[in-house]
Formats: structure tokens, sequence, C-alpha cells
């Protein structure tokens, strides 16, 4: 199934299902009032978030008087619910997307490309990023909490201190009940790429900040892409009504599978439910190319939608 978070002017955060005719279903209900709250439901349940789901639409198609776990008494009535129509850029007064989960914390991996492990090492003169790539043990890294994060329409930002801050589109995946992988969603890690290149401890500096991570625009349970090596990841960045750069990379170019990413990553580590781990990137922007206010970053992979954010420096 495909989630998304939304608001409704005077009801605000809601929950729902994309049906196939691009429509969304509210399943808001008391129990569950987003998508943290449905995996937290699901992890109390000891079911699948699929599970959960499917009872809840079950209870709609049942119950028109609203079962228990039907959306709740005030489900938004006479608004339009379909995806095309809030994927807008926010605004109080309409309803429009939000993110699709609120993480309680992002974690990113890196050099999981091998170009990627290479464009580091050309940068920093050092063999270190290729060790990784290499060796026994992924680079994980702290990323965001929700609140550092942003959803679909909004501004991703560039730190005030950089001048070479790029985007990295890559696939995130969202961790559920034991430390499973519950589903997947897209994300821009944004990264001021010349501070971490001034020196490797910089990274943190690098990779948190305002606005340093965009996610979205749906949030699509496992069930719904058994082999997520398959999906290919394309990037396109505007600026000025023109296209100035365009790239794509296919999954199966990841060295590392999630499952050792995800085993690394909770290894004496107590990682919440809802933390979202984006899987690393193979797409590199030209450093002459970085970043610039009002850039439009669009961000597409297969099965998950187009994740589009406008650009703001800090």
């Amino acid at each position: 199934m495909k989630l998304v978070q939304f608001y409704v002017p005077d009801q605000g955060k809601r929950v729902g299902v994309i049906t196939r005719d691009n429509k969304i279903l509210d399943v808001t209900s008391e129990e569950a009032g987003t998508t943290l709250e449905l995996l937290k439901l699901a992890a109390e349940s000891h079911v699948s978030l699929g599970v959960i789901l499917a009872d809840i639409q079950e209870q709609l198609s049942l119950h028109s008087a609203r079962g228990p776990l039907g959306p709740s008494q005030d489900s938004p009535e006479g608004i339009d619910l379909d995806f095309d129509v809030l994927n807008i850029p926010p605004d109080e007064s309409k309803p429009h997307l939000l993110i699709p989960v609120d993480p309680p914390e992002v974690w990113g991996a890196g050099v999981t490309y091998e170009r990627s492990a290479s464009m580091r090492d050309d940068d920093s003169e050092q063999d270190i990023y290729s060790r990784v790539y290499y060796g026994d043990r992924p680079e994980l890294f702290f990323k965001a909490t929700a609140s550092r994060c942003v959803g679909p329409n909004e501004p991703i930002c560039i730190r005030s201190d950089s001048t070479l801050t790029a985007t990295e589109p890559e696939l995130a995946y969202v961790i559920g009940p034991r430390n499973q992988i519950a589903g997947y969603t897209i994300c821009n890690d944004v990264s001021a790429w010349d501070i971490e290149r001034d020196n490797p401890l910089y990274l943190p500096q690098s990779k948190i900040f305002t606005g340093c991570c965009a996610l979205g625009p749906m949030f699509v349970t496992a069930s719904e892409i058994p082999d997520p090596y398959s999906l290919n990841i394309s990037c396109c960045i505007r600026r000025d009504d023109s296209i100035i750069y365009e790239g794509s990379v296919e999954c199966s170019r990841i060295k590392r599978k999630f499952e050792e990413l995800n085993e690394y990553l909770c290894r004496d580590n107590p990682v919440p439910l809802g933390t979202v781990v984006s899987t690393g990137t193979g797409i590199i922007v030209p450093n002459d190319l970085p970043l610039q206010a009002e850039d439009v970053v669009e961000i597409t992979i297969d099965e998950l939608g187009t994740l589009s954010n406008p650009v703001r420096k800090l």
C-alpha cells in the first residue's frame, strides 16, 4: 500500500492510502492519526503494517457507520482528496501533502555506490572512502530529526557557510516493528560538500542543518516492492525554468544490501520505530553546478513517485 500524510484546514494532519485511481482514502482514526502511529499500532498488535491497513480498509468498506478502526468523526468532507490536487506547495488555507512519515531519526549510508567512493577520494586526496567501499563495515551517519526534515514541495536549504551544497538523490527505507524494513520512500540527502571535503571530520556539519533532508511524497509498504534493487532513480535540477542537470542510476548498483546496513545500524544501538535510513547516492552532480536559491530539485523513483523541492539559502 501507498501511504501519505496530508493537511486539511481546521483539521490538521491526516493519514491516507493512495488508491489505484490516484485518490486518497482517508484512514485517520482515533488509534492512528499519523503514519508513525500506524507503525506503532502494528508493533503493538504484532502484525504487519499491511494487515493493519487491510483491516482499516475492510472496516471502511463494511461499516459506513465508522467502526473502531474506521475514519474519525471529523473525517474531511467535501475535500477533493486527489493526490495531484494535494501535491502543491504548503499553504495553510488549502489541503496539501505533508512529509509521509515523521521520523524520530534519519540515518544515512555512504559510499554504497562505487562512483560515490571514487568521487569522494578524488576530492579528499585520501583513500578512506574506497576503504569503506571495500571494507566489511559500512559508513553510517546520523542525518536528521523530524524538525530538520521537509516534505514534498517544501524548501530544502543551503547552509549559510557553504558555497558547494549538492542534492544526493537516494532510496530510503523505514524501520518498522522488530527492526524490519516496513517500507520505502524517496530521500534528498542535501549535503554541504565543501565542508566535508575540507576535512572528513566535518561530516556532521556537512550533513546536519535546517532543511537538510527531504522525504516523500509517499511511503510505500515493503510488500509493494519485493525487489528494491530493481528500481531506477532519476534526478532533475531546474533553474530559471531551464533544466541544468539530469542524471539517473539503477539501484542494482548498490553494493551493500539493506539488511546489512540495518544490522550494523541496529547493533548495540536502540533505533526508534519509524526511523528512516537513506541508502546512499549514485548520482553525482558536477562540482560546477552547486545548488542555488530558487532552484527546484525533482527526484523520481519507480513506484515511489516524484519528490519536488525548491531551494532556499539559510
